[in-house]
């Protein structure tokens, strides 16, 4: 599959085409002919979105573009394809015929916030800085402001590429973070304790020395990294893939970061080579990394599976390790789930940047007048049930990086891994919640329930969406008694969430306890007044009353 990532968004745009020979009805023209496009050959693509309210959001578009500079309509365009959600779907900024700019920062998420990862040496006084407010604007605010200009498979997704808006003054004109055009970007950053606002000057776009979304130190460029050592997973990033015996756990590490073959040794006779080594030596576990992988050609994923199914010294319970992360997207991400499939592997760190079935391959389609290249997916990959989608590809074991544990080279998800012990773990959480359910032990589900809500370890698995499905589930398969049960619990255990009540509210009414249903919807829109979880329990309210 083709590696379409939004690495460096704004950041590579050029002046392809004179702004001032588009006029507003080229614009509309184009506009025109990407929504015809899309319905005639992609009308797939609207699985995320309505064909209705894609229609509509076009209209509003090609309403506006008399009245936008060209930064505004390219950004309006940017919407119209990020609003199928799909990272393969995209628009090709780097040949918009808009001049754009960006401060010469280089911003990550880590745990514990947004810091300067890397910087042009005339900005040394911002290295390691956390990033407060942009603007102005508190950083989350900004944030929420451009997000839609990304197509946004899932919240990793948007944590590894949409920073680069934040410093680009033409995305935050466009998005109403500031009000009029400048070059210059203002942040309040805090660094050693001491909070400072400075104004950058952008520079027109060009690719900064990144690899694998950090700096690469150069003449020009620093990094907040301690230089002195380096982590296993940022080794040797000149090769694709690389593996290093660690003798004191007696563990195999590979660091795989591109699903491509080396051109001195392709992925096979690579992987031949590890579990040879694995069976001649004295090993114990294996630790695939694949934080960095942005995918490639999923047909060289064999291998790697087959491998580790046949690797019976490996694959087992408590031996295999996937480190998984923000950037593993696209092949890698079929890699990832065949291996979740398949093998024993126990998958720590954060969750993938892909949903897990999802639109991929894409085909070029350059729009008539403005000739900008809009990339749209026409390959369905499903390598699980659909029942089993989701928005990523969770870990059993969440574990994430602070800013700290960065710059001074400790990976605690590779540690997470090496240390790891089964005791008082649970794989399958929600199975073993199920499991409790059927079996009639509501008193110990609760406690487990509350306990696993409260771990960090099951971070980034959504109980309460979890248990509201299977209240679902339960409900439309005329089991009421247990749905009650199930949708009565999630209110318990998020009491502040207007959909648990609403869901309560459902049941209750269906299962003919009319006034808990009327007390259930006030709750739901006391929780949330003006959302649509709101508005819907004043509609079922009105149904009800009207009765």
């Amino acid at each position: 599959m083709k590696q379409l990532l939004f690495t460096i968004l704004l950041c590579s745009a050029v002046c392809a085409t004179s702004q001032t020979t588009l006029t507003p009805a080229d614009w509309q023209s184009d506009l025109r002919f990407l929504q015809n496009t899309v319905h005639q050959d992609y009308p797939f693509l609207f699985k995320k979105i309505t064909a209705a309210d894609w229609d509509a959001a076009v209209e509003k578009l090609h309403q506006d573009i008399p009245a936008l500079q060209p930064h505004e309509i390219l950004a309006g365009f940017a919407r119209m394809v990020a609003l199928f959600g799909y990272g393969h779907t995209d628009l090709g900024w780097s040949r918009a015929p808009v001049q754009a700019h960006i401060v010469p920062l280089n911003l990550y998420w880590f745990s514990d916030g947004i810091y300067v990862e890397g910087c042009r040496k005339d900005y040394a006084d911002a290295l390691g800085a956390r990033l407060l407010k942009v603007e102005g604007m508190p950083v989350e605010q900004a944030l929420a402001a451009v997000r839609p200009l990304l197509s946004v498979e899932n919240e990793q997704y948007f944590k590894a590429y949409a920073l680069d808006f934040l410093l680009t003054p033409e995305a935050l004109h466009a998005q109403g973070v500031v009000k009029t055009l400048k070059k210059t970007v203002t942040l309040q950053l805090e660094r050693d304790g001491k909070i400072v606002e400075k104004t950058f000057d952008a520079v027109p776009t060009f690719r900064f020395p990144r690899k694998y979304s950090l700096v690469a130190p150069d003449s020009d460029w620093l990094s907040v990294r301690d230089r002195a050592t380096t982590p296993f997973y940022l080794k040797n990033l000149d090769k694709i893939y690389y593996f290093e015996y660690l003798p004191e756990q007696k563990t195999v590490y590979i660091r795989h970061s591109q699903i491509q073959d080396e051109k001195d040794e392709p992925i096979p006779a690579f992987y031949q080579r590890v579990f040879d080594f694995v069976e001649k030596n004295d090993v114990e576990r294996l630790v695939l990394d694949v934080r960095l992988n942005g995918g490639g050609n999923n047909y060289k994923n064999k291998p790697v599976v087959t491998g580790l199914i046949r690797c019976e010294k490996i694959n087992q319970p408590g031996k295999l390790f996937v480190l998984i992360g923000r950037r593993t997207f696209s092949a890698c991400q079929n890699l990832v789930n065949e291996l979740h499939n398949y093998t024993n592997a126990i998958f720590v760190g954060e969750p993938t940047g892909e949903n897990i079935n999802f639109y991929g391959d894409n085909r070029r389609v350059e729009l008539p007048k403005t000739k900008i290249p809009v990339f749209l997916s026409f390959a369905w990959w499903q390598d699980k049930p659909q029942w089993e989608n989701a928005d990523w590809l969770a870990p059993h074991f969440a574990v994430e990086q602070s800013f700290d544990e960065y710059r001074t080279n400790r990976d605690p998800v590779l540690d997470a891994a090496l240390g790891f012990s089964a005791e008082g773990m649970v794989l399958d959480p929600l199975g073993y919640l199920k499991e409790l359910f059927m079996a009639r032990k509501l008193d110990e589900l609760k406690a487990k329930a509350v306990e696993m809500i409260a771990d960090p370890r099951y971070k980034f698995i959504n109980f309460e969406s979890e248990f509201n499905e299977s209240g679902y589930n339960l409900l439309n398969g005329g089991q009421l008694e247990g749905a009650l049960y199930v949708f009565q619990l999630n209110t318990e255990l998020f009491p502040e969430s207007a959909n648990t009540w609403d869901s309560l509210g459902e049941a209750c009414w269906k299962t003919g306890k009319k006034d808990n249903a009327i007390e259930c919807y006030k709750k739901a829109i006391a929780l949330d007044p003006n959302g649509e979880v709101g508005e819907n329990a004043r509609n079922m309210l009105k149904q009800i009353v009207g009765e």
